[in-house]
Parts: structure tokens; sequence; C-alpha cells
């Protein structure tokens, strides 16, 4: 048998930003459910975080989400089994008030939803389905752990020594990867980018949401229950986009700017010894019918090759600037501490970027 795994869709995210929502079901709607039906697919596991804000979901986000995403699987008979994500409860200590429960559960013969450790057998192999652990379940999830033969866990997971995005800000915090190493391999969601071990295999999100998921392969995963393969679908969509602007280098009277359209755009200006030829091909890219142009600028301080991604996207190196900023306080704290909340408040600090 094969399963569709798929995390973190985050529906509703960045406020409800419907460019971001028409984005999503681009994707749903020319490749997700088209690859299902093509390849027979009558299973998917969604490792959480299906909708994104934890305490409310608006009319709009909601309508779409039945009718784009919850229906399909319905029409097309597909089974489909949702673990709940931390941005699914509605409480931080207890997975009882979820959104899942609350939109999904007896409305749908063919939608699972798990809010707490499960087990599951697809075609003779045994999974245990590990929704988000919180203070209230984390004795019987770990109960369900230590007793369970299951082979295989799929869970929606805060490991320490991850990738938490692209950026490659590690998780500090969380749990030691050796308390499930009983298992043959774990799959989960969670952070956002795709990352792995060879024994747990973070699988990231199906699309871009943030700015720093820009160069970052996007998509969902095919898991061959006999095999144990892994195989990924790759998400061509993308909604994010750089331009390392530099006319030594390029005639940007001939760049072609209608495959910015519906695009967030950031101009990177390396080098512009023609002003006149600049403004022209701002203009044409302010025309171009993008969602927004960001233009950075002031590198001329800089060598054009040394105009790296690190450089633009983290112009002054925050978090470095950060961790000397509070190695030197004359403070009597845990400055190591007062690192890992600063990274953690980064970290989210990211996710709320327009």
């Amino acid at each position: 048998m094969k399963i569709a795994l798929i995390t973190d869709t985050h529906f509703g995210a960045r406020n409800d930003n419907l460019n971001f929502n028409d984005y999503f079901y681009k994707f749903y709607e020319g490749v997700f459910f088209p690859y299902l039906l093509e390849n027979d697919i009558k299973h998917c596991i969604h490792l959480g975080d299906v909708l994104d804000r934890r305490k409310f979901v608006s009319y709009r986000i909601a309508k779409d989400f039945r009718e784009r995403f919850i229906l399909p699987f319905e029409q097309l008979d597909i089974q489909l089994h949702a673990l709940v994500g931390n941005h699914d409860i509605y409480y931080k200590n207890t997975n009882d008030v979820n959104s899942l429960r609350e939109l999904l559960d007896s409305r749908y013969k063919n939608i699972h939803t798990y809010a707490e450790a499960t087990e599951v057998t697809f075609d003779g192999l045994k999974i245990l389905l590990m929704p988000w652990i919180n203070s209230q379940n984390t004795i019987y999830s770990f109960g369900m752990i230590n007793d369970t033969d299951a082979p295989v866990m799929m869970a929606h997971l805060d490991i320490n020594g991850f990738a938490m995005n692209k950026s490659e800000i590690v998780s500090e915090h969380g749990y030691d990867r050796e308390e499930f190493r009983k298992f043959d391999t774990v799959f989960s969601g969670h952070f956002h980018t795709k990352s792995d071990d060879g024994h747990i295999y973070y699988l990231g999100t199906p699309y871009q949401i943030y700015s720093n998921d820009w160069n970052d392969p996007k998509g969902f995963h095919i898991f061959d229950t006999e095999t144990r393969e892994l195989e990924r679908i790759v998400n061509p969509f993308t909604i994010f986009e750089k331009i390392y602007y530099d006319d030594t280098k390029e005639d940007y009277s001939i760049h072609n700017v209608t495959k910015y359209k519906e695009k967030y755009v950031k101009l990177i200006v390396v080098n512009k010894k023609d002003l006149y030829k600049y403004d022209q091909f701002v203009d044409r890219l302010l025309k171009a019918d993008c969602h927004e142009v960001k233009i950075v600028e002031d590198f001329s301080d800089l060598d054009a090759s040394t105009v790296s991604d690190d450089i633009v996207e983290n112009t002054e190196d925050t978090m470095s600037l950060l961790g000397k900023y509070i190695d030197e306080l004359d403070v009597d704290l845990d400055k190591n501490k007062l690192k890992s909340m600063m990274k953690t408040l980064y970290v989210e600090a990211q996710d709320l970027e327009m």
C-alpha cells in the first residue's frame, strides 16, 4: 500500500492572507489531488498543524478548507488520518480543545482525527500515530511509545538538534532523539524544512509560507508500507522570488518580469551602473502584478561576488549580534538560557514577517 504523507499545511497562515490562500490551493488542485487520483492513492496521513491559528479560523478560510481540501478526499474516496499539531490546539497544555475535532469529527466518514497516541495498521504494517505531546498527555504518550511494537511512528514532535527552518536555526529544546530509538523509522511534522538523520525524518511544509522558505524545495511524500521507502513529490509552485540585480552581468532590459506575477519579490541591488536602465527595470517590475516588491540596496561597499544569501537575509547576522550582546552584559543571569529564549523569539518573529 502507498500512503500520501503531508504536514504543516497551515490553512489561514499569514493572518488569513488570501494571496497565500490562493497559492496553497494552486498546489492542491494542480499537484496534490491530481497525483493521488492518477496513482490511485486511497490513504493520506497528515502529520499535524492542519490549520494555522490556534484561537480561531475565519469563515472564508473555513469555507475554502471544507470545499477545496476536505471534500476532495470524500469525492476521491480517500481516507484522511489527521494528527493534532500544536497549531491545532486552543490551550497549550492539552489537546482536548482542537480545531480538527470541532471542524471535522463525526462530519465525514472518511476523516479520522487523532488527539491522543493511537496504533493503526495499514496493509499489515502497524504505525503509532503520535499527535502533539503536552503536559497533560506526556505520561500516556510515552507509555504508548514504551509499550507499542509498531516499527514506525508518525508524529508531530519537537526534537532537539534538527533544523527549524532553512536558515538552519537548530532546535535546542524539545525531546532527545534517543527517546525514539526503538522505532525503525520516525516521520514528523512541526519543523518546516525537510531534514533527517537517517532515522528521524522531518518532512517539511508542502509549500512556501515565509520568506525564509525561498529556495527550499517543498512538496509531499508517498510512503510504501511494503518497502518502507519514502518518495518525495516536489511542488513546482513558489510565491517568493529574489532578483540579484547586477547590470555588469546581465541586460535587464530583456529580463522577463512576467514570471513574477503574483509573487513576493525581493530585489537585491548588487550593482547598478546605469541608473536609467535600473529605473526602467524597477518600473517594469512594479507593473508586473507582483503581490509585493521589496528593494534591498546599498551593497556598494561590498564586492559583488561576496554578496551572498546570508548577507541579504541576515544583513547584520542577527543571532550572532544578539549572542555577542548577551555575552557582554554584566548581569547575574544564565546567559545560555537567555540566548535560547532569544533564538525562540527570533524564529517566532520570522514567522510573523510579511
